[in-house]
């Protein structure tokens, strides 16, 4: 929303990350006569809301804008409430705009009294307080009718118009006599799973567990719908505010001692409450799964290490009460503002979580030197996105380095090259450069060292295409490289374990990269090219690359359409893909400057990500823009199969596809179920068909056999019952246990 109240979210009763809107809108059709006359008629007409619980409220004037008597003159003639219950308010309540400048107007409020009893105004003065406790705001209808200019001036819009609008999780508190959207039968069934799961009671209190358990309620439901659109967890944008979501809710199931991943299951249970009215959650239900519990399972590996961060952390600032009048007098601690980057940059801890632990623990944070240190990171990451996890300081070092001994970076030979002597430029561990790694030294579990070499033929994760593996060998030890990374533009790290040994930095090494890991990801990834090409001649040119995911052993494909392949369409794209194979065309790489690539014809995926100058790659018909590794001809893919087409989200596809060997082994594995089968029915695989139709209208006919029998017995029986019927005061009746278990052989005996 437009106010940053993430943190009132499950303290208040009405406070939401997802909520659903009613309302309605007219461009000019009619105003507000009729507006007000709709929404009176459906509160207390359609939803029977007793009118004595209702007040109004209109615009009552203020910095020399008029007030709005029209609303009020039209509320009591309409809803006959007396003046008293027609209450004025100000600009802050009931005066919308969407900015300086632009269309704006007077709002007109319904509020409902929860309390015990309908209102009586003079319980509470003069007029009530619609903000305080005990209201609902339950509808609002704006009045669009003002257009404001620069300098001021208010000039009538030539169209009035109407924007309504009325929350269903307040309608249902009301409607369902509860006093927050969280007892509704909307958020209750949640809010009692998260109290399942963590085995405690939920109280509906302001206790610190019962706030947990109604955030995992409200979280869960944004979780569900987010992906359920197609957005995933990640730094930026749409995807960083479903990651801070999540980890919220994460958070909060960490305090509750909730030790198993768990929001999977709260999601699950959204789509089972909402999936009828949204579809969408029941079609990407294994999807929400996934991605729930994957950041889950990752956000839990470095949740523990940040708290015990903090636990140990030495350099709290104290805090002045006299500079800061605001602060909670029982916070008397300070976290430095680049421990809370740290925490959020390394440890991926949205600064609202680090705010939460705070005020548990009793320690506040600084924000001014929080966004200094961010400040620094975006500079150092050379225009990073808004919202984007910064760099960490210790790659950026490492690249200052670098460019200090002459360096522009880590030149990647691998184009060329599956093997390499460099240098070792700087070791690390445990997120800071060392000196030196040992193969004894202790790790935490799922971590990896890191070597940075001045050159390397790894290659660095990146565009869909997994990192390298290989090895390294020195001197004094070897290493064993099991993923290759770009944590910034112009470093390449090497992750893995010593195997034995030692490896220092400046030590010469022997750099080798697995040659079959490395062919088997060149296959699949000139193959996606192939089918990128292949679904624009098939579908057009509207099925564009919207990602991919590049291994050895398969390919990932995601692609914008409406709409499944259908079978011959798949056969199709596979036949145009193997043709090309068949043809064994060289595949060609080009850098050249971007604007002539883009003379050229070729598509760009991802097109912030490249520079000045791109490689442009041309695969037969294919021509795109792709930093990757490749194979030398598109007979060295050997074969292409389509393994599975399925949806992702709204507009998005996903093909899932085998190359070479794989598709081999693929067929081997369906040979050897055929046989499997043929043998159970005693048949050879060329006659399969042949033997299992024979088999099935076999079947059919022992079927027909078996009923016609059940018929006889049911005919033979039937006379016997009726002999057993019975006159009960002049009624006669049969009653009669019948063993048959059949349905339609019960029809026939009734």
């Amino acid at each position: 929303g437009k106010h940053n109240d993430l943190e009132n979210v499950g303290v208040t009763a009405r406070h939401h990350t997802f909520f659903e809107m009613l309302g309605n809108f007219s461009f000019g059709d009619y105003f507000k006569a009729e507006a007000i006359e709709y929404a009176w008629e459906f509160i207390t007409k359609v939803l029977g809301i007793p009118e004595e619980r209702l007040v109004v409220t209109v615009f009552g004037g203020e910095n020399d804008l008029p007030a709005d008597e029209e609303a009020a003159a039209l509320w009591q003639k309409i809803s006959g409430l007396p003046g008293e219950r027609i209450l004025r308010c100000g600009v802050s309540e009931n005066f919308w705009q969407m900015g300086d400048t632009g269309p704006c107007g007077p709002c007109s409020e319904i509020h409902y009294f929860v309390g015990p009893e309908p209102v009586d105004l003079k319980r509470f003065g003069e007029e009530p307080d619609i903000n305080g406790y005990g209201w609902i705001e339950l509808w609002n209808l704006v009045f669009m009718q003002f257009d404001r200019q620069k300098d001021g001036r208010l000039s009538a819009l030539p169209a009035p118009s109407i924007d309504t609008g009325a929350g269903l999780e307040r309608l249902s508190a009301v409607l369902q006599g509860v006093t927050s959207n969280y007892h509704t039968d909307l958020l209750q069934p949640l809010v009692d799973l998260a109290a399942d799961i963590a085995n405690k009671k939920y109280g509906g209190s302001q206790a610190a567990d019962d706030v947990s358990m109604r955030v995992i309620a409200d979280h869960a439901r944004s979780t569900a719908f987010l992906i359920a659109e197609g957005v995933f967890p990640d730094r930026d944008g749409r995807s960083y505010v479903l990651r801070r979501v999540a980890r919220r809710a994460i958070r909060h199931g960490h305090r509750l001692g909730i030790q198993e991943p768990f929001l999977h299951r709260c999601a699950l249970r959204v789509v089972e409450l909402m999936g009828g009215v949204y579809p969408e959650l029941r079609e990407k239900k294994a999807l929400i799964e996934e991605i729930t519990l994957q950041e889950e399972q990752r956000f839990r590996r470095t949740l523990q290490r940040g708290l015990d961060l903090l636990q140990h952390n030495e350099e709290w600032s104290a805090i002045d009460a006299n500079e800061n009048p605001s602060t909670n007098p029982s916070i008397k601690r300070q976290l430095p503002g680049h421990v809370a980057f740290k925490l959020y940059d390394t440890y991926g801890f949205p600064i609202d979580l680090q705010e939460v632990i705070g005020a548990e623990q009793g320690f506040s944070i600084d924000h001014t030197g929080f966004d200094q240190e961010m400040s620094k990171a975006r500079e150092r990451s050379a225009g990073s996105k808004v919202g984007e996890t910064a760099v960490q300081s210790v790659y950026a070092s490492a690249l200052q380095g670098l460019k200090r001994q002459g360096h522009d970076g880590v030149h990647f030979h691998g184009y060329d090259t599956e093997e390499l002597h460099s240098e070792i430029f700087a070791l690390f561990r445990r997120d800071a450069k060392t000196g030196a790694l040992q193969s004894t030294d202790s790790v935490y579990e799922g971590e990896m060292a890191e070597v940075l070499t001045l050159a390397t033929c790894f290659y660095g994760e990146a565009g869909g295409q997994v990192g390298d593996q290989g090895s390294m060998v020195g001197s004094g030890g070897s290493f064993i490289v099991q993923h290759t990374h770009k944590p910034m533009d112009g470093l390449v790290l090497h992750q893995g374990v010593v195997r034995q040994g030692s490896l220092n930095a400046k030590d010469a090494v022997e750099l080798k990269v697995d040659t079959a890991w490395r062919q088997g990801v060149r296959r699949h990834h000139s193959a996606t090219h192939l089918l990128h090409w292949a679904l624009r001649e098939v579908l057009g040119p509207h099925a564009m690359q919207k990602g991919s995911r590049v291994q050895p052993d398969r390919l990932r494909f995601d692609y914008s359409s409406a709409r499944p392949l259908t079978a011959d369409e798949m056969q199709r794209i596979e036949d145009l893909v193997n043709e090309r194979i068949v043809q064994n065309t060289a595949i060609q790489t080009e850098v050249l400057p971007m604007d002539e690539a883009k003379a050229k014809g070729a598509i760009g995926i991802f097109e912030e990500k490249y520079g000045a100058e791109v490689r442009m790659l041309s695969i037969g018909p294919s021509l795109e823009l792709c930093g990757g590794t490749h194979a030398r001809q598109t007979g060295d893919l050997g074969i292409f199969k389509i393994m599975s087409e399925t949806g992702l989200a709204a507009g998005v596809r996903r093909i899932e596809a085998i190359t070479g060997i794989e598709v081999l082994q693929h067929l081997r594995a369906n040979e050897a179920i055929i046989e499997q089968c043929a043998q159970l029915v005693k048949s050879t695989a060329a006659q399969l068909p042949e033997r299992l139709q024979h088999l099935l209208t076999q079947q059919k006919e022992l079927q027909r056999e078996i009923q016609e029998l059940n018929r006889r017995l049911i005919q033979g029986a039937s006379q016997d019952l009726s002999q057993e019927a019975q006159e009960i005061d002049g009624v006669r009746v049969l009653g009669s246990v019948v063993e048959h278990k059949d349905p339609k052989t019960l029809r026939e005996v009734a």
